[in-house]
């Protein structure tokens, strides 16, 4: 593995963990396509069973690892700052990984109100199914997250960047309130990857990204990377063996490639998503915009310490006028895809009635064609 603790962020996205293949020589991580491994003698198979799960056991079965996976492994546990980190099948995959690793049945849990409509459903649904309690707080309120804590519970979990709505949780309060009552602390950090945060310097436990978004960057690859400690993810692999929620050797290479970008994305997306922020904040037509990068006064001082490389690309607004204006906005966008993800190159943006907001991934695009779509868009609303 390549790594050099000299090395700065953007070399270690290129190096880090990558290598020359010793079979071939090729200079570019192969994608190792196979189910299983064979060994040259019976003797070796049969140590690898018995070692099964040890960090230096040789790989058996790509369900539990894979070269091509162990090297996206590696790479985000050195940009995350953790001692070592586990690729799944998607990022649903590690919030439900970071959970079962956490609380048991007879437990409870904190989880963040404005959080992620698919997180929702597995803490509504699936944690009553395995006998965890769970509570809805506002975690922009520390004190009503200190109220909710009871003598079983086991975790705090928060979004850095709450999806959809936008807002900043202070990851310093919300980690002495874990500290001080002995918590695991879970931050899912989709929004922002590590190039913009390192929830690990602020406490976390567990660290969770959606890799289908920015780490990947291009829309083409479906994955989860969960970080901590050694122990941890150890843990977190024999349980995603057991559950089958392996990622393919091909979406972790294609993550991989992606990952190699992720500091030069990120500043586009951050620039360009604050230029449409301003652009929508001073526009007759809309109703309000929440934005990392023009928080509100509150919050300023919080996002500065927490957020000092750039804010990302995600942000949310709202037309003034009857409900249906969003459609009709939307309608009428004519370079911008309407589509529910985020984290690609390409701007993406979807319509929430139900939140009554639009949600903005700010992609990569040249800034001045992504404000005048906009701008041409909401020339079409009446209000």
């Amino acid at each position: 593995m390549k790594n050099n603790s000299k090395w700065n962020f953007d070399t270690n996205a290129i190096r880090a963990g990558e290598h020359r293949d010793p079979a071939t020589g090729a200079h570019n991580t192969p994608i190792y396509q196979t189910a299983t491994f064979s060994f040259e003698t019976s003797e070796e198979l049969t140590d690898a069973f018995v070692n099964f799960g040890n960090p230096d056991c040789p790989n058996l079965y790509t369900r539990e690892g894979n070269p091509t996976i162990d090297v996206l492994q590696e790479k985000m546990a050195i940009l995350q700052g953790t001692e070592s980190s586990l690729a799944m099948a998607s990022g649903m995959a590690t919030v439900a990984a970071s959970i079962r690793l956490c609380a048991k049945a007879g437990d409870h849990v904190i989880v963040t109100d404005k959080i992620f409509v698919v997180s929702r459903s597995f803490f509504l649904d699936e944690c009553p199914a395995m006998g965890i309690e769970v509570s809805f707080v506002d975690m922009l309120d520390l004190d009503k997250v200190r109220d909710a804590i009871q003598p079983n519970t086991k975790a705090l979990f928060a979004e850095t960047i709450t999806n959809p709505q936008m807002c900043v949780v202070d990851l310093t309060g919300l980690k002495k309130i874990a500290s001080d009552n002995h918590l695991s602390f879970i931050v899912d950090n989709t929004y922002l990857g590590p190039y913009l945060l390192q929830p690990i310097e602020f406490g976390a436990d567990l660290i969770l990204d959606s890799a289908t978004k920015y780490l990947s960057g291009h829309g083409d690859a479906v994955g989860g990377v969960l970080c901590g400690s050694q122990k941890l993810m150890s843990e977190a692999r024999a349980t995603m063996s057991s559950f089958g929620q392996c990622i393919s050797p091909f979406n972790a290479w294609l993550i991989l490639r992606g990952i190699r970008t992720l500091p030069l994305r990120m500043r586009q997306h951050s620039k360009n998503a604050l230029a449409l922020a301003k652009m929508l904040k001073n526009h007759d037509k809309v109703d309000w915009v929440r934005y990392a990068g023009t928080p509100e006064s509150n919050q300023t001082e919080l996002i500065e310490k927490q957020f000092p490389q750039g804010c990302g690309g995600m942000l949310s607004f709202n037309i003034k006028g009857e409900p249906g204006n969003l459609h009709r906005f939307m309608n009428a966008l004519e370079m911008v895809d309407i589509a529910t993800s985020l984290g690609d190159v390409y701007t993406l943006a979807a319509a929430r009635v139900d939140y009554g907001l639009i949600r903005v991934s700010v992609g990569c695009e040249d800034e001045k064609d992504i404000l005048a779509d906009f701008s041409q868009a909401l020339e079409t609303i009446e209000v």
